[in-house]
Protein backbone atom coordinates (compact mmCIF):
# COMPACT_ATOMS: atom_id res chain seq x y z
CA UNK A 1 0.00 0.00 0.00
CA UNK A 2 1.25 3.15 -0.81
CA UNK A 3 2.19 5.61 1.76
CA UNK A 4 1.50 9.46 1.96
CA UNK A 5 2.58 12.70 3.71
CA UNK A 6 0.07 15.65 4.55
CA UNK A 7 1.25 18.58 2.73
CA UNK A 8 0.11 22.47 2.95
CA UNK A 9 0.75 24.96 0.05
CA UNK A 10 -0.67 28.65 1.34
CA UNK A 11 -0.61 31.55 -1.43
CA UNK A 12 -0.61 35.15 0.10
CA UNK A 13 -0.81 38.45 -1.76
CA UNK A 14 -0.02 40.07 1.79
CA UNK A 15 0.49 43.51 0.72
CA UNK A 16 -2.54 44.73 2.70
CA UNK A 17 -1.02 43.57 6.09
CA UNK A 18 1.93 46.24 5.39
CA UNK A 19 -0.04 49.00 4.17
CA UNK A 20 -2.25 48.77 7.35
CA UNK A 21 0.16 47.69 10.04
CA UNK A 22 -1.16 46.15 12.97
CA UNK A 23 -4.95 46.08 12.03
CA UNK A 24 -5.09 42.83 10.09
CA UNK A 25 -2.01 40.71 10.64
CA UNK A 26 -3.04 39.58 14.09
CA UNK A 27 -6.17 38.04 12.67
CA UNK A 28 -4.31 37.05 9.64
CA UNK A 29 -1.79 34.85 11.75
CA UNK A 30 -4.72 33.44 13.87
CA UNK A 31 -6.38 31.96 10.52
CA UNK A 32 -3.03 30.77 9.23
CA UNK A 33 -2.73 29.31 12.74
CA UNK A 34 -5.68 27.52 12.86
CA UNK A 35 -5.97 26.41 9.02
CA UNK A 36 -1.76 24.12 10.09
CA UNK A 37 -3.79 22.93 13.31
CA UNK A 38 -6.62 21.80 11.89
CA UNK A 39 -5.14 19.73 9.21
CA UNK A 40 -2.01 18.99 10.61
CA UNK A 41 0.13 18.84 7.45
CA UNK A 42 4.36 17.47 7.95
CA UNK A 43 5.47 20.15 5.27
CA UNK A 44 4.27 23.39 4.52
CA UNK A 45 4.96 25.75 2.02
CA UNK A 46 4.05 29.47 2.15
CA UNK A 47 4.35 31.94 -0.67
CA UNK A 48 3.94 35.52 -0.38
CA UNK A 49 4.02 38.53 -2.97
CA UNK A 50 4.19 41.96 -2.21
CA UNK A 51 5.89 41.47 0.63
CA UNK A 52 6.20 45.31 2.29
CA UNK A 53 2.89 46.29 0.40
CA UNK A 54 3.04 49.47 -1.82
CA UNK A 55 5.13 51.98 0.44
CA UNK A 56 7.87 48.90 0.66
CA UNK A 57 10.55 51.21 1.28
CA UNK A 58 8.96 52.58 4.49
CA UNK A 59 7.48 49.00 5.72
CA UNK A 60 10.84 46.93 4.89
CA UNK A 61 11.70 46.89 8.58
CA UNK A 62 8.37 45.29 9.28
CA UNK A 63 8.76 42.58 6.97
CA UNK A 64 11.17 40.83 8.45
CA UNK A 65 9.50 40.93 11.73
CA UNK A 66 6.66 39.58 10.00
CA UNK A 67 8.37 36.52 8.68
CA UNK A 68 10.16 36.10 12.25
CA UNK A 69 7.34 36.10 14.31
CA UNK A 70 6.28 33.19 12.13
CA UNK A 71 9.23 31.14 12.33
CA UNK A 72 9.66 31.36 15.83
CA UNK A 73 6.05 30.96 17.22
CA UNK A 74 4.54 29.05 19.91
CA UNK A 75 1.95 27.79 17.29
CA UNK A 76 5.44 26.64 14.63
CA UNK A 77 7.13 25.05 17.87
CA UNK A 78 7.35 21.47 16.48
CA UNK A 79 8.33 22.29 12.66
CA UNK A 80 12.20 22.30 14.13
CA UNK A 81 13.59 22.77 10.54
CA UNK A 82 12.44 25.55 7.89
CA UNK A 83 13.90 27.63 4.94
CA UNK A 84 12.87 31.27 4.76
CA UNK A 85 13.61 33.70 1.27
CA UNK A 86 12.64 37.14 1.73
CA UNK A 87 13.49 39.45 -1.39
CA UNK A 88 14.08 42.58 0.39
CA UNK A 89 16.33 44.57 -1.25
CA UNK A 90 14.88 47.07 -2.98
CA UNK A 91 17.59 48.80 -3.54
CA UNK A 92 18.60 46.65 -6.70
CA UNK A 93 15.55 48.04 -9.06
CA UNK A 94 16.01 45.75 -11.66
CA UNK A 95 16.14 42.47 -9.33
CA UNK A 96 13.89 43.53 -6.70
CA UNK A 97 10.63 40.79 -6.43
CA UNK A 98 8.87 42.15 -3.31
CA UNK A 99 8.16 38.29 -2.99
CA UNK A 100 8.77 35.79 -0.01
CA UNK A 101 8.80 32.03 0.84
CA UNK A 102 8.49 29.75 3.45
CA UNK A 103 9.52 26.11 3.95
CA UNK A 104 8.31 24.01 7.41
CA UNK A 105 9.42 20.68 8.17
CA UNK A 106 7.85 18.83 11.00
CA UNK A 107 10.25 17.26 13.53
CA UNK A 108 8.43 13.77 12.60
CA UNK A 109 10.13 14.51 8.88
CA UNK A 110 13.19 12.58 8.77
CA UNK A 111 14.36 12.24 5.08
CA UNK A 112 13.84 15.77 3.65
CA UNK A 113 16.35 17.38 1.09
CA UNK A 114 16.74 20.81 -0.76
CA UNK A 115 18.68 21.51 -4.30
CA UNK A 116 21.63 24.03 -4.28
CA UNK A 117 21.24 25.29 -7.54
CA UNK A 118 24.78 25.90 -7.54
CA UNK A 119 26.69 22.88 -6.99
CA UNK A 120 23.22 20.98 -8.62
CA UNK A 121 23.17 18.31 -5.80
CA UNK A 122 20.25 17.83 -2.97
CA UNK A 123 21.23 18.40 0.56
CA UNK A 124 19.82 17.35 3.44
CA UNK A 125 17.61 20.22 5.45
CA UNK A 126 18.88 20.97 9.10
CA UNK A 127 17.83 23.99 11.55
CA UNK A 128 16.32 27.34 9.89
CA UNK A 129 17.93 28.74 7.29
CA UNK A 130 17.13 32.07 6.78
CA UNK A 131 18.11 34.49 3.74
CA UNK A 132 16.60 38.06 3.57
CA UNK A 133 18.13 40.50 1.32
CA UNK A 134 18.58 40.63 -2.68
CA UNK A 135 19.07 36.21 -2.06
CA UNK A 136 21.79 36.18 -4.83
CA UNK A 137 23.72 33.96 -2.58
CA UNK A 138 20.85 31.81 -1.84
CA UNK A 139 21.59 28.92 -3.43
CA UNK A 140 18.45 26.62 -2.52
CA UNK A 141 16.93 29.28 -4.25
CA UNK A 142 16.22 30.58 -8.27
CA UNK A 143 14.33 33.90 -8.11
CA UNK A 144 13.95 35.85 -11.68
CA UNK A 145 12.29 39.76 -11.83
CA UNK A 146 10.69 39.55 -15.33
CA UNK A 147 12.25 41.52 -18.09
CA UNK A 148 10.57 44.55 -19.79
CA UNK A 149 10.81 43.33 -23.18
CA UNK A 150 7.51 41.26 -21.96
CA UNK A 151 5.38 44.27 -23.26
CA UNK A 152 7.76 46.17 -26.08
CA UNK A 153 5.19 48.44 -27.28
CA UNK A 154 2.31 48.57 -24.68
CA UNK A 155 3.36 51.50 -22.38
CA UNK A 156 2.97 50.03 -19.08
CA UNK A 157 4.91 50.74 -15.91
CA UNK A 158 7.45 47.94 -15.39
CA UNK A 159 6.72 46.35 -11.72
CA UNK A 160 8.30 44.26 -9.01
CA UNK A 161 6.68 40.72 -10.37
CA UNK A 162 8.91 37.82 -11.25
CA UNK A 163 9.28 34.43 -9.81
CA UNK A 164 10.99 32.31 -6.91
CA UNK A 165 11.72 28.56 -7.29
CA UNK A 166 13.18 25.83 -4.72
CA UNK A 167 13.22 22.07 -5.32
CA UNK A 168 12.79 19.19 -3.08
CA UNK A 169 13.18 15.44 -2.38
CA UNK A 170 10.52 14.20 0.14
CA UNK A 171 11.18 10.46 1.33
CA UNK A 172 12.49 9.87 -2.23
CA UNK A 173 9.68 12.12 -3.81
CA UNK A 174 11.18 14.88 -6.12
CA UNK A 175 9.42 18.35 -6.94
CA UNK A 176 9.76 21.94 -8.05
CA UNK A 177 7.70 24.47 -5.60
CA UNK A 178 6.96 28.21 -7.74
CA UNK A 179 6.08 31.32 -6.06
CA UNK A 180 4.58 33.56 -8.84
CA UNK A 181 3.45 37.23 -8.77
CA UNK A 182 2.29 37.94 -12.44
CA UNK A 183 0.88 41.35 -14.27
CA UNK A 184 -2.12 43.01 -12.50
CA UNK A 185 -5.00 44.95 -15.04
CA UNK A 186 -3.84 48.24 -14.96
CA UNK A 187 -7.16 49.70 -16.27
CA UNK A 188 -10.55 48.32 -16.22
CA UNK A 189 -11.21 50.39 -19.33
CA UNK A 190 -8.72 49.04 -21.06
CA UNK A 191 -9.44 44.89 -19.68
CA UNK A 192 -12.90 45.59 -21.67
CA UNK A 193 -11.90 47.23 -25.35
CA UNK A 194 -11.08 43.14 -26.20
CA UNK A 195 -11.71 39.52 -25.17
CA UNK A 196 -9.49 38.17 -24.11
CA UNK A 197 -7.39 41.58 -23.00
CA UNK A 198 -4.37 42.77 -23.51
CA UNK A 199 -3.01 42.40 -20.50
CA UNK A 200 -3.92 38.50 -20.26
CA UNK A 201 -1.33 38.68 -23.15
CA UNK A 202 1.26 40.20 -21.24
CA UNK A 203 0.59 37.74 -18.42
CA UNK A 204 0.80 34.54 -20.58
CA UNK A 205 4.07 35.95 -21.69
CA UNK A 206 5.59 35.85 -18.44
CA UNK A 207 3.67 32.50 -17.20
CA UNK A 208 5.53 30.43 -20.52
CA UNK A 209 8.51 31.95 -19.43
CA UNK A 210 8.53 30.28 -16.14
CA UNK A 211 7.28 27.24 -17.77
CA UNK A 212 10.05 27.31 -20.07
CA UNK A 213 12.63 27.87 -16.80
CA UNK A 214 11.41 24.74 -15.29
CA UNK A 215 11.69 22.44 -18.84
CA UNK A 216 14.90 23.58 -20.40
CA UNK A 217 17.94 21.68 -20.15
CA UNK A 218 19.64 23.19 -16.86
CA UNK A 219 17.95 20.59 -14.64
CA UNK A 220 16.00 17.88 -14.67
CA UNK A 221 12.50 18.75 -15.07
CA UNK A 222 10.22 17.33 -12.33
CA UNK A 223 6.89 17.11 -11.19
CA UNK A 224 6.47 21.15 -9.81
CA UNK A 225 3.21 23.04 -7.58
CA UNK A 226 2.99 26.91 -9.16
CA UNK A 227 1.06 28.40 -6.46
CA UNK A 228 1.04 32.60 -6.20
CA UNK A 229 -0.69 35.82 -7.40
CA UNK A 230 -1.64 35.27 -11.05
CA UNK A 231 -4.03 38.31 -11.35
CA UNK A 232 -6.17 35.65 -13.30
CA UNK A 233 -8.98 38.22 -14.43
CA UNK A 234 -12.40 37.13 -15.45
CA UNK A 235 -12.75 38.06 -19.42
CA UNK A 236 -14.21 41.46 -18.32
CA UNK A 237 -15.61 42.72 -22.16
CA UNK A 238 -17.69 39.35 -21.80
CA UNK A 239 -18.95 39.54 -18.44
CA UNK A 240 -20.12 43.39 -19.12
CA UNK A 241 -21.92 42.54 -21.85
CA UNK A 242 -23.81 39.50 -20.17
CA UNK A 243 -23.95 41.63 -16.79
CA UNK A 244 -25.36 44.88 -18.94
CA UNK A 245 -27.72 43.31 -21.83
CA UNK A 246 -30.67 45.07 -21.23
CA UNK A 247 -28.53 48.53 -19.81
CA UNK A 248 -28.00 51.62 -21.80
CA UNK A 249 -24.49 52.64 -21.71
CA UNK A 250 -22.79 56.39 -21.21
CA UNK A 251 -19.42 56.87 -22.51
CA UNK A 252 -17.49 59.74 -21.11
CA UNK A 253 -14.65 60.74 -22.86
CA UNK A 254 -11.76 63.29 -22.29
CA UNK A 255 -8.52 64.94 -23.66
CA UNK A 256 -7.27 65.74 -27.22
CA UNK A 257 -7.36 61.63 -27.84
CA UNK A 258 -10.80 61.25 -26.94
CA UNK A 259 -10.02 58.49 -24.57
CA UNK A 260 -12.92 56.83 -22.63
CA UNK A 261 -12.58 58.06 -18.83
CA UNK A 262 -15.95 56.54 -18.08
CA UNK A 263 -18.09 54.08 -18.57
CA UNK A 264 -21.73 54.28 -17.13
CA UNK A 265 -24.43 51.64 -17.59
CA UNK A 266 -28.15 52.20 -16.70
CA UNK A 267 -31.34 50.20 -16.48
CA UNK A 268 -33.51 51.16 -19.78
CA UNK A 269 -36.62 51.82 -18.05
CA UNK A 270 -38.11 54.93 -16.53
CA UNK A 271 -36.31 54.84 -13.29
CA UNK A 272 -32.61 54.39 -15.19
CA UNK A 273 -30.90 52.80 -12.02
CA UNK A 274 -27.43 51.97 -12.35
CA UNK A 275 -26.45 48.97 -13.14
CA UNK A 276 -22.52 49.42 -13.34
CA UNK A 277 -19.68 52.07 -13.76
CA UNK A 278 -16.45 51.20 -15.15
CA UNK A 279 -13.34 53.93 -14.56
CA UNK A 280 -9.70 53.14 -14.90
CA UNK A 281 -10.04 51.91 -10.68
CA UNK A 282 -13.46 51.78 -10.91
CA UNK A 283 -15.71 48.43 -10.98
CA UNK A 284 -19.02 49.24 -9.38
CA UNK A 285 -21.51 46.65 -9.82
CA UNK A 286 -24.62 47.53 -8.12
CA UNK A 287 -25.80 43.85 -7.76
CA UNK A 288 -22.21 42.47 -5.80
CA UNK A 289 -22.92 40.42 -3.74
CA UNK A 290 -24.04 37.98 -6.60
CA UNK A 291 -20.12 37.16 -7.08
CA UNK A 292 -20.77 35.85 -3.48
CA UNK A 293 -23.93 33.52 -4.32
CA UNK A 294 -22.77 29.66 -4.22
CA UNK A 295 -19.36 30.80 -3.94
CA UNK A 296 -19.28 32.70 -7.59
CA UNK A 297 -19.72 29.65 -9.65
CA UNK A 298 -22.40 31.42 -12.22
CA UNK A 299 -19.16 33.52 -12.82
CA UNK A 300 -16.44 30.36 -13.38
CA UNK A 301 -17.29 30.41 -16.91
CA UNK A 302 -15.86 33.74 -17.69
CA UNK A 303 -12.51 32.47 -15.85
CA UNK A 304 -11.05 31.50 -19.00
CA UNK A 305 -7.85 32.60 -18.51
CA UNK A 306 -6.61 29.53 -16.95
CA UNK A 307 -7.67 27.53 -20.00
CA UNK A 308 -4.61 28.85 -21.83
CA UNK A 309 -2.24 26.48 -19.89
CA UNK A 310 -4.38 23.25 -20.31
CA UNK A 311 -1.33 21.96 -22.10
CA UNK A 312 1.24 22.52 -18.69
CA UNK A 313 -0.97 22.79 -15.59
CA UNK A 314 -3.99 21.63 -13.93
CA UNK A 315 -6.11 22.84 -10.60
CA UNK A 316 -8.45 21.25 -7.99
CA UNK A 317 -12.04 22.34 -8.64
CA UNK A 318 -13.00 25.97 -7.44
CA UNK A 319 -15.18 26.23 -4.96
CA UNK A 320 -14.51 29.40 -3.08
CA UNK A 321 -15.77 32.89 -4.05
CA UNK A 322 -12.97 35.05 -5.63
CA UNK A 323 -10.09 35.62 -3.88
CA UNK A 324 -9.67 39.18 -5.04
CA UNK A 325 -10.66 42.13 -4.16
CA UNK A 326 -11.72 42.27 -0.45
CA UNK A 327 -12.40 45.04 1.55
CA UNK A 328 -9.85 45.98 4.06
CA UNK A 329 -12.37 47.53 6.00
CA UNK A 330 -12.31 45.35 9.71
CA UNK A 331 -16.02 45.26 9.70
CA UNK A 332 -16.47 44.18 5.74
CA UNK A 333 -14.55 40.66 5.38
CA UNK A 334 -16.70 39.06 3.10
CA UNK A 335 -17.19 42.39 0.75
CA UNK A 336 -15.97 43.37 -2.28
CA UNK A 337 -14.22 46.77 -3.12
CA UNK A 338 -15.82 48.70 -5.93
CA UNK A 339 -11.87 49.01 -8.02
CA UNK A 340 -11.84 46.11 -9.83
CA UNK A 341 -13.96 42.97 -10.75
CA UNK A 342 -13.54 40.41 -8.45
CA UNK A 343 -11.41 37.47 -10.06
CA UNK A 344 -9.87 34.06 -8.90
CA UNK A 345 -6.40 35.83 -8.75
CA UNK A 346 -4.56 33.74 -6.22
CA UNK A 347 -4.29 30.01 -7.43
CA UNK A 348 -2.46 26.48 -6.88
CA UNK A 349 -1.66 24.97 -10.07
CA UNK A 350 0.03 21.77 -10.49
CA UNK A 351 2.41 20.11 -13.62
CA UNK A 352 -0.08 17.33 -15.19
CA UNK A 353 2.93 15.17 -13.70
CA UNK A 354 2.12 16.21 -10.51
CA UNK A 355 -1.07 15.27 -10.03
CA UNK A 356 0.27 11.71 -10.34
CA UNK A 357 1.96 12.22 -7.41
CA UNK A 358 -1.03 12.96 -4.71
CA UNK A 359 -3.08 11.10 -2.82
CA UNK A 360 -6.73 10.97 -3.56
CA UNK A 361 -7.85 9.57 -0.72
CA UNK A 362 -9.84 6.13 -0.37
CA UNK A 363 -13.50 5.85 -1.99
CA UNK A 364 -16.12 8.39 -0.80
CA UNK A 365 -13.23 10.92 0.63
CA UNK A 366 -11.93 13.82 -1.13
CA UNK A 367 -8.42 13.54 -0.31
CA UNK A 368 -7.66 17.46 -1.27
CA UNK A 369 -8.97 19.85 0.29
CA UNK A 370 -8.73 23.59 -2.31
CA UNK A 371 -9.83 26.66 -0.27
CA UNK A 372 -9.44 30.00 0.93
CA UNK A 373 -7.97 31.48 4.68
CA UNK A 374 -10.54 33.45 6.90
CA UNK A 375 -13.65 33.31 4.67
CA UNK A 376 -15.32 35.57 6.93
CA UNK A 377 -12.33 37.56 8.44
CA UNK A 378 -10.54 40.64 7.00
CA UNK A 379 -7.22 39.47 5.60
CA UNK A 380 -6.45 42.32 3.23
CA UNK A 381 -7.63 42.65 -0.18
CA UNK A 382 -6.64 38.92 -1.22
CA UNK A 383 -8.02 36.15 0.61
CA UNK A 384 -4.97 33.37 0.80
CA UNK A 385 -5.41 30.43 -0.86
CA UNK A 386 -4.51 26.75 0.17
CA UNK A 387 -4.18 22.90 -1.01
CA UNK A 388 -3.65 20.58 1.82
CA UNK A 389 -2.88 16.99 0.43
CA UNK A 390 -1.54 14.09 0.70
CA UNK A 391 2.34 13.59 -0.92
CA UNK A 392 2.49 9.68 -1.99
CA UNK A 393 6.12 9.11 -0.93
CA UNK A 394 8.46 6.13 -2.21
CA UNK A 395 8.78 4.56 1.38
CA UNK A 396 9.86 5.97 4.94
Amino acid sequence: MASYLNVLLVTANVGSLFDNLGEIERDWLREFYKTVHRHQPRFIALHCQEVGGKDYELNMDHVEMFFRNILFSEEMKDFDRACVYVDKDFKIKNNFTALGSMYFIHKSLKQIYHYDFKVKEFKAVSGRNIHLGSLDSAATLEKERFSKNFWPDVGFKWSRKGYMRTRWIIHNRGFDLVNVHLFHDASNIVACRTSPSVYSGNREKAFRYIINRLSDNRYTPLPFFMFGDFNFRLDTRSLVQALCSSAEIKTVKKGTNNEEEKMIYKEKDSDHKLVLRIEKKVFEYQHQAAFREENGKAFLKYDKEIDRYNDVVGEEEIQFPPSYPYSEDYSQPTQFMNTRCPAWCDRVLLSHSARHIIHRGEEGESGVIYDTLGSNVCMGDHKPVFMFFGLKTNGH
